[in-house]
């Protein structure tokens, strides 16, 4: 049995984000693995600057992560009823290298945003934007933090009885899509 490498990738650059503390809680419950964030701190893509340079070397980089990984988990933030900037750039970068990263590849995707529908709308646009790619995207249970400035304590632990228990359920699953 190997250790599954898990790869996170937060839709947020902010230090404090709690997508990041998310995807983090997602890694201590998803049990022992190799865990690594991606940095998705890209250019904006540009299809000139893709024709003069090729893709740019961190994209390069991000895609192999994918690559290697056994499963990724993804968590967006909703900003104007969708998923962050950040993250679909990324995603369109990702998009201009060679093969297909994605395919096949598990994947849990969840959301942590201010509001009170903890970024369901950013998530369900993200589930789409992932369709290309042809992922193994688990259903659930779907994780849509709400009000989550408040809900990380001061070591970004999750502190919801209910999003610690369906966070380690859709983790175990994951965990389970390894193969590992």
């Amino acid at each position: 049995m190997t250790t599954p490498r898990l790869l996170g990738l937060s839709g947020s650059l902010r230090a404090q984000s709690c997508n990041s503390k998310l995807i983090r809680e997602a890694a201590r419950l998803f049990g022992e693995c190799s865990f690594s964030e991606a940095d998705l701190r890209f250019s904006l893509y540009d299809g000139d600057e893709e024709d003069a340079n090729g893709v740019p070397e961190n994209v390069q980089a991000v895609e192999r992560q994918i690559a290697d990984a056994d499963a990724v988990v993804i968590s967006t933030t909703e900003y104007n009823k969708g998923p962050s900037g950040v993250l679909k750039n990324a995603l369109d970068w990702i998009s201009r290298c060679e093969g297909n990263c994605w395919a096949g590849k598990p994947v849990a995707v969840m959301s942590a945003a201010a509001g009170r529908a903890g970024g369901e709308r950013a998530q369900l646009i993200l589930r789409s934007f992932m369709v290309p790619f042809r992922p193994r995207i688990l259903q659930g249970p779907e994780i849509h933090v709400a009000s989550c400035a408040t809900q990380f304590d001061d070591q970004g632990r999750l502190t919801g009885e209910i999003y610690l228990r369906e966070l380690g359920q859709l983790m175990q699953q994951l965990r389970a899509e390894t193969n590992c």
